[in-house]
């Protein structure tokens, strides 16, 4: 039976007075769920809060069978209960440099309740596997490049089956190779429990996620499937190649949604449903052409009210 989260209403305001997340509801499904959006949007502030690391203000979540029926687990208030099904993968986390890889998962097997020798073991052993470090499992953590250390963080956060895994920005800093070998562990872990992924990454959900959302100070912009939202705005992302100093001009008369520096010249993309003029040209739009145009368009209203 497959699982879902559900978050509704859920608030959060800082001592300082900024408001993180502002009446927040998502349903997740099994699988990769991706939540998009800059830094500073709220995504570690939900991350966190789902993970029983801070309180919220108001709101709740639940994990519990999609179908409806059957116990859900009341991840406000049954902390406990959460922290034995949950897998979380900071988007930093520090690690003894001096001891072996297997030796310190070891140690986090026994935090999960893992008592028996030979049983943690064998799942050390498998976890090692899976995320390809066993042959480098006695080398101390402190010599593991900064992909090594993500797959490492992934085997701990895979320790005791977990129902439900969070994982906040974990490819921001490894190169193309390692990215792919992370993205393929996702992947095949994503097939059975509810995988958040937090990004600021547009590709990592474009490959990756079947469902998600874009969010951005404190408030949920818009849900869907990657893949039905590049479809919705075919057609409608024009590019042209301008200088720099015409920036200014150009996004006075349109909706400049993002711009680039190529060969010396700014390419802006602008959000019309007809090309403006001839000079235009269409783009074959993306994910990121989504994420960058809903941001934009928010904007606009936000100025508008």
């Amino acid at each position: 039976m497959s699982n879902e989260l559900r978050i509704e209403g859920l608030s959060k305001t800082y001592p300082n007075g900024v408001r993180a997340l502002d009446n927040v509801s998502l349903t997740i499904p099994t699988g990769m769920f991706g939540l998009l959006g800059p830094n500073g949007a709220g995504k570690s502030t939900l991350m966190r809060t789902i993970a029983t690391l801070q309180e919220a203000d108001s709101g709740s979540i639940t994990l519990g069978p999609s179908t409806g029926s059957g116990q859900a687990i009341d991840i406000l208030r049954q902390k406990d209960d959460v922290r034995r099904i949950l897998g979380y993968l900071p988007q930093e986390f520090g690690v003894y440099p001096r001891i072996s890889a297997e030796a310190m998962l070891d140690h986090f097997a026994v935090l999960k309740g893992i008592t028996k020798k030979s049983e943690r073991r064998e799942v050390v052993s498998a976890l090692l596997n899976r995320t390809n470090l066993y042959e480098s499992r006695k080398q101390s953590l402190g010599t593991y490049s900064g992909g090594m250390r993500q797959r490492f963080g992934i085997a701990q956060a895979l320790l005791g089956n977990p129902k439900l895994i969070i994982v906040d920005e974990p490819t921001a800093g490894l190169d193309p190779g390692e990215r792919v070998r992370f993205h393929n562990l996702l992947a095949e872990i994503g097939e059975n429990v509810v995988i958040i992924l937090s990004t600021h990454i547009v590709e990592d959900v474009s490959d990756l996620c079947s469902r998600m959302a874009i969010i951005s100070g404190g408030k949920v912009l818009m849900t869907g499937e990657p893949l039905k939202s590049i479809s919705d705005i075919h057609g409608k992302v024009w590019r042209k190649a301008i200088d720099k100093n015409e920036l200014s001009a150009y996004q006075n008369q349109y909706a400049v949604i993002s711009t680039k520096l190529m060969a010396g010249r700014t390419v802006i993309h602008i959000f019309s449903d007809t090309q403006p003029d001839p000079s235009f040209g269409p783009v074959t739009t993306s994910l990121e052409d989504v994420y960058f145009s809903t941001l934009h368009n928010t904007s606009e209203q936000e100025k508008a009210a």
